[in-house]
């Protein structure tokens, strides 16, 4: 049933009532108190009419005159005469209306609704469940405030401008004496709080438009009210009620907050702090793609809201971030919040694919205050220089343990090998690369690296007593720390590896007086066995049977390199161009001691020839075993040569090629090769010697090679140089 206008001389107020139950009323002239029961989906709707309406019943609207629908379970209407408190509940999604009332001529006053009479509870803006008591005016006035746009139809000029009676409604309204309460006042506020809030757990992008654009609808009169003095300017203006980007922060520090119980992914972190840590990263990581994805097109573009919301994200994470840096934390959670800092954030969120274009990441500022940040960079690398020194020396004393307790080393595809490398070095390798890293600084890098210097010094001490000892399995034990040596060497010399040019030099001698005592070890005892075959060398022995003689000492050496069948191939490709280099080394010594006299050009022809014999059957013998050192084939056919000439301009072109080739030979070593022809005369010596110290200035000084520098030979007068000159 509806109830339609009718005009009653009677009744003050005018009211359109629409249900669908019939409801009593009782008119008089003296109301009596009565309880109305109406439906939960009971609508009372004051409606509007035209602004431009006149009638004999009607008055020009004015601000003091709103009107309002309400979604009502219950109503009780007081009597006239005993005017009691009347209850509304308002829901959180209560819409707005606007309230109207008609003046009606001054004689009807007295049955008017006295409106500032009438008080009511309702629930406080964002705090729901919390009771205040208001005047009914006032609540009218603040609904009044709170939705523009709904009637916009009705109060907006055909241009699209508001009004002027509205305009003028509302200047009269925040002019009013009455001052109310912000928290009355912020409805309008708080449902665009709601609505920014709720956008991003939800597909409310119209509702945000809408709260958006009725809020932004209000900039024309704030404006107004922006020029007026300042005690003109009541407290609840909207231009204070409806800073968004306040409401923005609030919301955002809301969700920070509350990221411990959202982001479930961290849960597996092994404390709470880097739970804390992990969900809001990715809290910020998550809400700015929102923003990117859905939300941006409900802002106007002069909010720039990607980059407003990536700065409030930005400041409430290194608010929290602040907070948990000075608290104490483990070096671990150090660790985990560089992480973040230096790479997580700025790769992961920051500069992710979709985000990047939308914000300025170089305009956000650092996440922690420098000095914050220095004090975790230092906390974070004590500890890896403890951890790393510490993993180093702890390996080093379970490696000398087993020599200690001899313990025969594991063999592995063929050869032995040790774990002390394998062990230390990929720790080392991703510890630097991780301060690298997190704190980009090469000093930091260095310093780390300078611990492997003094292990490799602990190291060289506890080989050097190992060799000492006569135990059973030390060949075993060195050719496994051959391959540990190659291993730390090869990591040293790799430029890529941080290491600073001093600690780079000390490690790469250390490592090479750490190969010297395992050759040394292995090569003594060989040369001890040859040492007999030596002495044959350059003797009427060996000139009336060099054959047999150089036959006896290849197989000699044949033996002495099987033993290293067990030792990986590039070590034993190391250890035995030692090896040759050294055999090399003994025959021309053996043959600068001068115990062999070559009379005539016959017998330097035949020596001649032996040396390549022998040059040949020594070199085939490393060469199948994998020696590269093919230099060394070169030598003895040069000296050859020189036994094999005759001619003095010949003899003397050729010591100064050979002077060229091996710039480390000396004047007593080309002295004693030449004395071995005793049909040389002293001046011919002299005038040699004189031609090659002529030439010695235009001879290169540098080579790739050393060779007579080993060649031990007993002093011999070289006074005939002196002589020539």
């Amino acid at each position: 049933m509806a109830f339609k206008r009718v005009k009653e001389e009677d009744l003050e107020i005018v009211e359109d009532i629409r249900c669908n139950e019939d409801i009593a009323v009782c008119p008089g002239e003296e109301w009596q108190k009565h309880r109305i029961k109406v439906p939960k989906k009971l609508k009372i709707n004051f409606l509007k009419k035209n602004l431009n309406r006149k009638s004999q019943f009607e008055a020009p609207l004015t601000p003091t005159h709103l009107l309002a629908d309400f979604e009502m379970t219950e109503d009780i209407a007081d009597s006239h005469g005993d005017c009691q408190k009347r209850k509304i509940k308002i829901f959180d999604k209560l819409k707005t209306f606007n309230f109207r009332k008609h003046q009606k001529n001054s004689k009807s006053h007295e049955s008017e609704a006295d409106l500032t009479t009438v008080k009511g509870t309702a629930d406080l803006p964002g705090n729901p469940g919390k009771k205040h008591e208001m005047k009914a005016s006032d609540k009218l006035k603040n609904v009044f405030v709170m939705k523009r746009q709904k009637n916009s139809k009705s109060c907006e000029t055909p241009s699209g401008n508001l009004d002027q009676s509205h305009v003028e409604a509302e200047e009269h309204l925040f002019s009013s004496t009455e001052v109310a309460s912000a928290e009355d006042k912020d409805c309008e506020i708080f449902r665009l709080r709601m609505a920014i809030y709720d956008s991003f757990s939800e597909d409310n992008q119209e509702t945000l438009k809408s709260a958006l654009t009725s809020v932004l609808q209000e900039k024309t009169q704030d404006q107004c009210w922006s020029e007026a003095a300042v005690d003109e300017c009541p407290i609840w203006s909207p231009e204070k009620c409806r800073q968004i980007k306040t409401l923005l922060k609030i919301v955002v520090e809301q969700r920070m907050k509350n990221a411990n119980e959202r982001e479930n992914r961290a849960d597996k972190l092994s404390t709470s702090l880097k739970r804390e840590v992990c969900r809001m990263g990715k809290q910020v990581q998550k809400d700015l793609l929102r923003v990117v994805r859905n939300l941006r097109e409900c802002y106007p573009p002069d909010f720039d809201i990607c980059r407003t919301y990536a700065q409030l994200y930005h400041e409430a994470f290194s608010t929290r971030l602040q907070e948990l840096a000075r608290s104490k934390v483990s070096s671990e959670e150090c660790l985990y919040i560089l992480s973040w800092i230096v790479d997580y954030y700025p790769n992961d969120v920051l500069k992710h694919k979709e985000l990047e274009e939308h914000i300025n990441s170089s305009s956000l500022g650092p996440l922690l205050p420098e000095e914050d940040l220095k004090r975790l960079e230092e906390q974070y690398f004590t500890y890896k220089e403890n951890e790393v020194r510490k993993w180093l020396f702890t390996a080093l004393e379970k490696e000398v343990k087993k020599w200690s307790d001899g313990i025969q080393p594991e063999l592995m595809d063929g050869y032995y090998c040790s774990n002390l490398a394998v062990d230390v070095l990929p720790l080392v390798d991703i510890t630097v690369s991780e301060v690298k890293a997190l704190l980009r600084c090469e000093n930091k890098t260095w310093c780390l690296l300078n611990q492997l210097d003094g292990f490799l010094t602990s190291y060289k001490k506890s080989l050097e007593e190992l060799v000492k000892r006569k135990q059973k399995h030390i060949p075993k034990t060195l050719n496994a720390n051959l391959v540990d040596i190659h291993q730390f060497r090869d990591y040293v010399q790799k430029p890529e590896h941080p290491f600073s040019e001093d600690t780079r030099t000390a490690c790469l001698s250390t490592l090479a007086d750490l190969k010297n005592i395992c050759h040394t070890y292995f090569l003594s005892r060989i040369h001890k066995e040859l040492k007999p075959l030596y002495r044959k060398l350059w003797t009427q022995v060996w000139f009336a049977g060099h054959r047999e003689v150089v036959e006896e000492l290849v197989k000699a050496l044949e033996n002495s390199i099987d033993h290293f069948k067990e030792l990986k191939p590039v070590c034993r490709e190391e250890l035995l161009a030692e090896l040759h280099v050294d055999v090399m080394v003994e025959y021309v010594r053996r043959m600068m001691k001068r115990k062999l006299k070559l009379e005539d050009k016959e017998q330097q022809e035949a020596a001649a020839e032996f040396i390549c014999h022998n040059n040949n059957k020594i070199c085939s013998v490393f060469a199948k075993v994998g020696s590269r050192e093919e230099w060394l084939c070169q030598i003895l056919p040069k000296l050859s040569e020189i036994l094999r000439l005759q001619d003095l301009g010949s003899l003397q072109l050729e010591v100064v090629t050979l002077a060229r080739d091996y710039p480390d030979i000396s004047e007593q070593h080309i002295l004693a090769l030449l004395n071995l022809k005793t049909n040389l005369s002293f001046s011919d010596v002299c005038r040699i010697e004189g031609c090659l110290s002529e030439n010695r200035g235009t001879l290169g000084t540098e080579s790739s090679t050393s060779f007579f520098s080993k060649v031990f030979i007993e002093y011999q007068d070289t006074s005939c140089v002196s002589c020539y000159k």
